[in-house]
């Protein structure tokens, strides 16, 4: 095989103390590498971005293993196979399953999946058909179990997780409320997501707001945020309430984690809280993607995109996530697609 040109991958510099910045990753260039038997070559058209990658530069391990000073940053993308050592892939099909902030990625093609051609925007199997998707998915079918007539809240609800949370339990018949950052957002949450309300978590009175929004209470909650929200929230939780905790995006960058809320209301109330993480629940990734992928084509599951442009832009598009700049699922468009 010739030379392919020159990789580039945004590589971790230095563990970021507090909120991460461009200054702790480096861009470096490499020679594109070559698949041996079993492996195939792609070059990365989209990458997503996600809350979860700050746990990822800590030093500690979380549930994940840490990245490494001189390692490449992990992530989610969509990419064309330019090269293949295995049978199963042949230049020009699209695939999901390469991991890594870099141009081009050589993976095992036991981990890759083939993306139907025209079934969707190739950006969509990141977001909503991705793994953001089947979180939501999981989180709502699973734990929360929305019930017509009930009051289901979920946090971020403008992101790429509680839009889909949201909607799903609108299907399920819940009356949703969002909880969003700013007016814009909320007004997005309403009317183009359907939500039957949204409050502002920038309010100056976040409890009262969300009572007013919420005058039966709470029966289930799609957890993203934490922090103060998730206090607001807490406290107006009904008896056999069911929460998923999915993320707490609020206090990724702390240096040591704040003290939590008193939860002996959680006896007398009987509720159940239950993290999750949807790679432990790889069917449903299958299971969602056949569910959502006509509802997305004909528009009735409704999805937003904010799209960076430029490998070398991933680390400052890693920084808005984690202080609620993006609106929307947030991708990194590397390459063009053809």
């Amino acid at each position: 095989m010739t030379n392919m040109g020159l990789r580039r991958s945004v590589v971790l510099k230095r563990r970021p103390s507090g909120e991460p910045t461009p200054d702790d990753f480096s861009v470096v260039e490499d020679s594109v590498p070559q698949p041996q038997p079993g492996e195939v070559l792609t070059r990365t058209i989209w990458l997503s971005i996600d809350p979860y990658m700050r746990g990822r530069l800590r030093e500690e391990q979380t549930y994940a293993v840490a990245i490494q000073i001189g390692e490449v940053m992990t992530g989610e993308t969509i990419g064309e196979v330019i090269a293949s050592g295995s049978p199963d892939f042949v230049p020009g099909d699209m695939v999901s399953g390469a991991r890594g902030w870099q141009s081009h990625s050589v993976s095992p093609a036991a981990q890759l999946h083939k993306i139907p051609k025209g079934a969707a925007p190739l950006s969509a199997y990141l977001g909503i058909l991705g793994m953001p998707g089947a979180t939501a998915y999981a989180g709502v079918t699973e734990i929360c179990k929305p019930k017509a007539g009930e009051t289901f809240v979920v946090s971020a609800a403008s992101g790429a997780v509680g839009s889909v949370a949201g909607q799903l339990a609108k299907r399920m018949g819940a009356r949703v409320v969002g909880i969003a950052g700013g007016p814009d957002k909320c007004l997005w949450v309403q009317d183009s997501l359907g939500f039957d309300d949204c409050v502002d978590h920038r309010s100056l009175d976040l409890r009262r707001e969300l009572q007013a929004a919420c005058p039966n209470g709470i029966d289930g909650y799609f957890e993203n945020v934490g922090g103060a929200v998730q206090t607001a929230v807490f406290e107006q939780l009904n008896p056999f309430a069911r929460v998923a905790m999915c993320g707490m995006v609020s206090q990724y960058n702390d240096k040591t984690m704040p003290p939590g809320p008193n939860l002996g209301f959680v006896v007398g109330k009987r509720i159940l809280i239950q993290g999750f993480i949807v790679t432990d629940r790889l069917a449903r990734f299958t299971e969602w993607r056949a569910m959502a992928e006509p509802l997305v084509a004909d528009g009735s599951l409704v999805y937003r995109e904010d799209v960076i442009d430029g490998l070398e832009n991933a680390p400052d598009a890693l920084t808005g996530i984690l202080s609620g700049r993006n609106f929307g699922k947030l991708l990194v468009k590397v390459a063009n697609e053809h």
